[in-house]
Formats: C-alpha cells, structure tokens, sequence
C-alpha cells in the first residue's frame, strides 16, 4: 500500500482542528507510516496531479460537490502513477476505478 507523503500533512491537520492530543496525532501517522510506503510527489505525479484535478472538479460539479482540494488530486495521481487504490469516504472519489470506499 502506498501513501502520499502530502496525506500525513492533511491528516495532522485534520486531528489539530479537532484538538487530538499531539501523542495521539504522532501514534496515527507513525502507524500509518509503519503500514504503508510513503511516497513522495514526484515529477510524474505532478504531471498528472493537473488532469487529476480537473477530472475531479468536473465531476464535483456534475454531483453539485464543493470543489475538490489540491490533496485529492494528488492522491488520486499517486494511484495511478503506482496503480494503486484510494481508501476513502470521500465523495469526490465515488466510482473511480481506483476508489475502494470506506
């Protein structure tokens, strides 16, 4: 399983908003960190970050979503750089291939 470094950032800033105690946060992401292989962005997940974020806000708009964020788009190219899946419940990856929901 692969994790986009920039997901340990947007999960750290999650549990701050919701004032999860810093141990706590660190557990979270060293877990995460220990479970998966963290990866970087790299040039070719750049490159396809910008069509992952137009595919992404055409179809927010199709499903009268709010935009989707700069994160998405980059988990959504790591997946298909490395094809590998994206676990979430986020609805802005609703019946992608590469979307397993949770």
């Amino acid at each position: 399983m692969r994790t986009p470094d920039i997901v340990l950032a947007e999960i750290a800033r999650k549990y701050e908003r919701e004032n999860v105690e810093d141990k706590k946060v660190r557990s979270r992401l060293q877990t995460i960190n220990a479970a998966s292989l963290v990866t970087p962005i790299d040039l070719e997940v750049a490159l396809k970050s910008g069509g992952a974020y137009l595919e992404l806000l055409e179809k927010a708009k199709r499903a009268k979503l709010k935009s989707p964020s700069l994160f998405d788009a980059i988990i959504l190219a790591t997946a298909r750089v490395y094809s590998s899946k994206v676990l979430t419940g986020d609805e802005h990856f609703t019946d992608l291939p590469e979307t397993i929901t949770l």
